[in-house]
Order: C-alpha cells, then structure tokens, then sequence
C-alpha cells in the first residue's frame, strides 16, 4: 500500500542527506522509524480489507459476472433440442468456473504477483530478477541490492538451477519468452475490446424482450452511446470509478443469485444434479460437431478470469479472494443453474434466457441494473488494459505514451488518454459492425483463451524458478491447465470465420508494434553500447575537454548506465564551448514494480576530479512514473553534492569500480562500508576503464563514531572548494542536453527487416511521444 503524501515527503526528507555534523546515532533513530511505518503500512486492517473487497467487485470482477447475460445462447444459437443438454452445459459452466477461476487463478496464479502486481508483464519481471532473460542488456550488479529486486537463491545441482541455465544458455529461449508475454498482453487488449462491446450490447438487447416490434438498430445505438460515455470516464480514474461502481456491482450479484434460487425453487430444482461430472460425459458422448463447437460458448462463462489477475495492480490478493469465494462464486453457481431450471421448460426462450427468466414484477429494475453491470464490466478489462500497457511500456515493449496516475493513494491506478480513445473507437466498430452478440462471443472466446494459454506457459518457470516448486506439482498444475484450455482452444478454432478473426486481427497489430518497437529499442541500445567513447579519448583531451569550458552545469540525457554516449564525442567535436560541469543522466527502467525514492539514484564520477564530469542514473519500476516533478533538478544536485561530501571522505578507502562488491572478495585496498541495505564503494583510479567514483545516493552513513572520526579528518579544503564550484556552475544555470539516435537498417538488411525498422518503427518513434516530454525537460532550457 502507498503511503500518503505527507508521509512520502517525511520519508524524503528523513536521511536524505547525512549532515558531518549529525549524531550518529540520529540516522538510526530514523532509519528505525521509517521500518516501523513500512510495516505498518503493509499490514492491513480487518476494515480496509474489506472496503478493499467490496471497491474491488466495481474494478475486478464485472466482466466474470455479466457473463450470466449470453452464455446460454452462445452454447445453443439455434435451439436446445433435448433437455439433458441443458443439465450436460451446466455441469460443464460449473467444473469450468471451479477449474479455471477459482483454483488456477484466485487461488495459485494471483499468488505469482510481483508485490501485488498482476499480468503477464508482472510475470515476466519476476522471471528476469530470477534468470538472466532480459532481451535489453542494462542489467548490473547494483540493482540487485534494490529492496524492492526480491529474488530466491538456488543450489547449485536444484532443478530451479538447472531451469535457470538453460533458459539463459541461448538468446532465441528469452526471445520466446518474450514473444509468449507479448502474445498474451496482445490478446488482453482485444479482450479488453470485445468485453465491453458484447456485455453493453447483451444488456441493451434487454429492451427488445419487453418491446419485440422495437428495431435492432435502436439496440445498436442505445449500446453504442452507453460506450462513448463509458471511456469519457475513465479519466476520473479507477478509485472514483470503483467507488460509484462496487454498490451497483454488488446490487447485480445479490439480484442474480436471488434470482437464481427463485428459479429453481418454482421450476426445477432437480437441475443441481450438474454437479456431478457425469453429465459433462455424457453431453460431450452425444456428441457431433455442435456439441464440440459449444465449448466456445461455455468457455464465456469464465471470460474476466484473465481480467482479474492483471487488475490486481488495483487492490491487494487477499480482497480480490475474499470477494470472490463469498460474493462473486456462489451467486454464479446459483444464477446459472436457475437459468437452467428455466430452459428446461421453456426451451425456445434460450435466445435471452437471462431476461426472459427474471420475474415479471422487477424486470425494469433488474434490466437497469444489467445495464448498469455491462458497464461496469468494461470497466474491468479497460483498467487491465491500462495497467499491462504501463508495464509494457517501462519495459521497453510499447512506444512512448502519456500515462496519468489517477490516485494518490494507490500507484497502480492509471489512465493512458491515447489507448483509452484507440479503445473506444475499435470498441464503437465492432458493436455497430457484428450487431449481433452471438459473433462478438465466437470472437470474444478466441481471445480469451489465447491469453489462459500464454499465462499457464508462463506458470511453469514461475513454479520452478521462484515458488521452488516439485516437479510433479509442476506437471499436474500444467497437464490440467492445458486439457481444459487446449480443449476450449479446439472447440474456438470452429469459430474463427464466424467472428473469431477479430482478436485475432486486432492482436496482431498490437503484436507487430510491440515487436517491432521492442527490436528497434534493442538494437538502439545496443549500438550505444558499442559505439560508447573510450575513456582513454577523454583522457587525451584533458580537464577542459579541448573545448572552454563555460560556467554552468550541462545535463546530458543518455541510455547508457556506464560509459560515455556517443553522442557526446560529437558535441564536443561540433561545438566550440561546454559547460563546466558535465552531468550524464540515465532514466533506467528496472524489472521490478517500484524503486524506493531513496535508493532512486546512483552517483558516479568520470575521470579524474579536474574533469568534473559526473554521472547520474535515476531508477524506476514499471508502476513507478517519471512525472512532471520541479524537485528532480533539486533532488539530483542533493544527491551530487552528497556524492562528493562523501567520495572526498572515503578516498583512499578502496579502488573498486562497481557500485558494489558485498558478495565480492574484499582486498587490502577494498572495503566497504554496509549501510542496511545500501552500499557506498567508490574509485578514483582515472586508468580504470570506466574512471567512475560511485556512491549510492540518500544512504545515510551508519559507522562506529572511531571509523567516522577516522574519515572526517580525510576531508579535506578540496571538497569545500569542489562543492563550492558545483554551486556556482549550479547557480549560472543549468542546460538540459538530449541527443537523437535514427535507427535505418542496412542497405543488406532483408525486404522485411527495412519494411519493420525503416518505415513501422521510424513511424512509431514520429508519432509517439518526444524524450524531451518523457522526461519533462523545460523547453526554455532545452538543447
């Protein structure tokens, strides 16, 4: 849970610079504090997990709960023609609903989050903290000191080791994993499509069961204006959202479940006989094609599953359970085995069973809360949307958007404008397209099992790698998973020329613009890091760099975390002056869903001290967002200045050139100084490769008073001089410095690489958002 502004800006400002003349013991006292709100913030109380559970029915579970309005219909388009049928679809809507839901996701998948984040990119990120299969290589040793980059230790001969080597032995294995995340978000964003448009148009159809004479086209458009209004919304954000939601979600589960059990109490109770699986047997053993082919339609039954396990960014694991086994699965069960009890005797009403079944006396309240419902369900995929995109797009994996944090509260609330709209207007097509619900569910099912599909291949590393799971537990959990859902996926393959082409096409371009983005962003990284300037050239030039150096401090925005950019080399060789202090920042997005603010920045020198060039890496999680924030300037000449109070003190401490060496081996001339969790090591060696002196910014030093006395009296009038420079360079203005890297590919590239690099990415990187904008950049102060 996040903590409250007052509390963000308390935790900044407490240890955020250690002061020389501090007592010792008061960073403690500090420290100490700050443990004890951390862990009263994790624990949550009886009373917010279950506002947490009753907002999360609004956010989470909308879609798995409208499925009660067309899952009848889309088991038997044409006509029930023997009443065993009906009890042989029920038994199969109840196992799926236990299998799938219930036992894979809300009771094991929703476990494999990343501190509470869900989705197949929060899969992903734990699997890349576990093994080395991040396709960008900007990992260092660093990171891993994070509190946040959790990660499980292995024995050397474990099968947890031995899954570990061969994932990392060749390249194409990460990039198949990759390609199977990306498939899956790819399908979650058609989904996210096509809940909305056959859940409003399902519950707008409504209208025509009491007004047979009215026109289709009246139904079309009722549907089609409550969607325009429902993505008009979104950016009030999800906590508002669940708030005005959740009462009306959770009205729907009661009316359904009530009316459930009223039908079976005045029809036919002799219908939960479905329980047992014999009935499943013998509805598929009459078999033929059609039965087969009803699989897509009870498959409907637990579409929203996948929604549930990416909105977990939302709400926490325990409420989402909670909300589930006593709310949302019960009234389920009860609502489709009374809608069974009434197809039984009224067999040519399977068309709008859900409504035809709803007593005569509260039709119109139960129509606008199924309306009201619809909504709400689109709500659920179109938050999932949102949250896999963000991940994505930290990742590397989707072009540069504007996303909004909605809620100060909760990190993991977001609203992306551009998607949002994207949505809306594919959404608006499709309902206005099809016309018909029964289409949009052949389509609706071949999203979704695709994205079951990529989730339980995902498991399997997960179970061996971080959960350290038995090999048999891993088998029965994936043979399981892949009969049902091989066994949806043959029956959804019947339907593809009858609307199941539509996720289909719509992942695929979602498909082509994450893979081409994320080959173009690799392969850019990549020729930085070959192309990086040797620090034997800079050396050569000596402390002015060749150039006069000019008052002022010139922040120079690079990818690269080590070494310096390329494109430095050509600013010094084109322009005749350079400020005196060079600051290199790197924006670096790590694996893992949050960096706490005061482990964000790393502070490095290059070269020796005449140089004054520095570099300065800021480190994010995908839930994390680099906003507009007026403190960054200030917060990274804090860190700076207490970069060089600090170097100046430990000189001569050590020589090593990693930011830290905890599990190295320490040496006569290596040591380093612990700091909880942090670690500050630095080198002033200007022959090292890199000539980097590191500190690990906001650590406050933690040291017995003798070993604190003992490096107070290395402080020396150079590190008075050198921060009174910083502050004037600091005070004569600062320069924010942003080079462009154009990608081509070459002239011997094939006809399908040029098509990719030259025209789909050099399109993408035109369209999407300037770095200047990412990083928020004054345009005044902007080269």
């Amino acid at each position: 849970m996040a903590s409250t502004n007052e509390d963000t800006q308390d935790s900044t400002n407490k240890g955020s610079m250690w002061e020389l003349d501090q007592n010792i013991d008061q960073p403690m006292d500090e420290e100490a504090g700050r443990l004890k709100d951390t862990l009263r913030e994790k624990k949550l109380s009886a009373l917010l997990l279950l506002r947490l559970s009753f907002q999360s029915l609004g956010v989470v579970f909308g879609d798995l709960g409208t499925s009660p309005l067309y899952v009848f219909y889309n088991i038997f388009p044409r006509e029930i023609q023997d009443p065993e049928d009906v009890i042989g679809a029920l038994s199969l809507i109840i196992y799926s609903l236990t299998l799938i839901p219930l036992l894979k996701y809300v009771i094991i998948v929703c476990r494999a989050n990343d501190n509470g984040q869900g989705g197949t990119f929060a899969l992903y990120s734990l699997l890349c903290r576990h093994a080395n299969v991040n396709t960008i290589p900007n990992r260092h040793r660093t990171d891993e000191h994070l509190t946040t980059y959790s990660r499980n230790t292995f024995h050397e001969n474990s099968l947890a080791a031995k899954t570990k080597r061969w994932l990392e032995k060749h390249s194409s294995r990460k990039n198949v994993l990759l390609l199977v995340v990306i498939v899956g978000t790819c399908m979650v964003i058609g989904d996210g499509i096509l809940t909305s448009a056959i859940s409003v148009l399902s519950a707008a159809g409504g209208i025509k069961v009491d007004r047979p004479k009215l026109s289709n086209d009246v139904v079309v458009l009722v549907a089609v204006l409550i969607l325009v209004g429902l993505f008009s919304l979104q950016h009030y954000g999800t906590d508002k959202v669940g708030w005005l939601f959740a009462p009306i979600v959770l009205t729907w589960f009661v009316m359904i479940g009530g009316i459930g059990a009223y039908n079976l109490w005045k029809y036919d109770g002799s219908v939960l006989r479905a329980f047992s699986p014999v009935y499943m047997y013998h509805y598929l053993k009459r078999g033929g094609k059609d039965r087969w082919t009803s699989l897509g339609g009870v498959m409907l039954s637990i579409t929203g599953t996948e929604t549930l396990f990416a909105d977990l960014a939302y709400f926490p694991v325990v409420a989402i359970q909670i909300a589930f086994t006593v709310v949302v699965f019960p009234c389920l069960l009860l609502a489709y085995s009374g809608q069974a009890a009434y197809l039984i005797n009224h067999q040519h009403h399977v068309a709008d069973a859900f409504y035809h079944s709803i007593p005569d006396s509260i039709y119109w309240p139960a129509f606008i809360i199924a309306t009201l419902s619809a909504i709400i369900a689109s709500q659920a995929t179109i938050s999932a949307t949102f949250s896999l995109i963000k991940q994505a797009l930290a990742l590397g994996c989707f072009p540069r958007v504007k996303v909004v944090h909605t809620s100060k509260n909760f990190l993991g609330q977001v609203y992306i404008p551009d998607i949002n709209w994207i949505l809306m207007i594919l959404c608006v097509a499709v309902t206005a397209g099809f016309r018909d619900q029964s289409q949009i569910g052949n389509a609706y099912g071949t999203a979704v099992v695709i994205v079951m599909l990529a989730t339980t291949f995902l498991m399997i590393p997960i179970m061996l790698l971080v959960w350290r799971c038995h090999w048999v537990a891993v088998v029965i959990f994936t043979v399981l998973s892949l009969v049902v859902e091989l066994t949806f996926f043959s029956a959804v393959l019947f339907k593809v020329n009858q609307g199941g082409w539509v996720p289909l096409a719509i992942a695929g371009v979602c498909f082509i613009i994450m893979v081409v983005w994320h080959y173009g962003t690799v392969k850019r990284y990549e020729f930085e890091m070959h192309s990086k300037v040797s620090m034997a050239w800079i050396l050569g030039l000596g402390p002015s760099l060749g150039l006069v150096r000019v008052p002022g401090i010139g922040l120079v925005y690079t990818e690269l975390a080590s070494g310096v950019p390329h494109i430095f080399s050509h600013f010094i060789t084109n322009l005749p002056a350079i400020h005196s202090v060079v600051v290199f920042i790197c924006v670096k997005y790590l694996p893992v869903y949050t960096v706490p603010e005061d482990e964000r920045f790393l502070v490095k020198r290059i070269g020796p001290k005449s140089f004054h060039m520095f570099r300065c890496v800021a480190r994010y999680g995908y839930k994390d967002l680099h906003k507009k924030d007026d403190d960054f300037e200030q917060k990274l000449f804090h860190n700076l200045f207490l970069f060089v109070r600090l170097e100046s003190m430990m000189e001569g401490c050590t020589d090593s050139d990693e930011y830290s060496s905890v599990n190295g081996q320490q040496t006569a001339q290596s040591r380093d100084f612990l700091l909880g969790s942090n670690y500050i090591t630095s080198d002033v060696n200007p022959t090292t490769e890199s000539g980097d002196s590191i500190v690990l910014a906001n650590s406050p030093l933690r040291q017995p008073s003798v070993m604190m006395r003992s490096l107070g009296q290395t402080s020396s009038q150079t590190e008075v001089d050198e921060l009174e420079f910083l502050k004037s360079c600091r005070d004569a203005g600062v320069v924010h410095i942003l080079g462009n890297t154009v990608v081509k590919a070459r002239r011997d590239s094939r006809f399908y690489k040029k098509i990719a690099v030259d025209y789909i990415y050099a399109f993408l990187r035109k369209i999407c958002r300037e770095n200047s904008v990412m990083f928020n950049v004054p345009h005044e102060t902007l080269l």
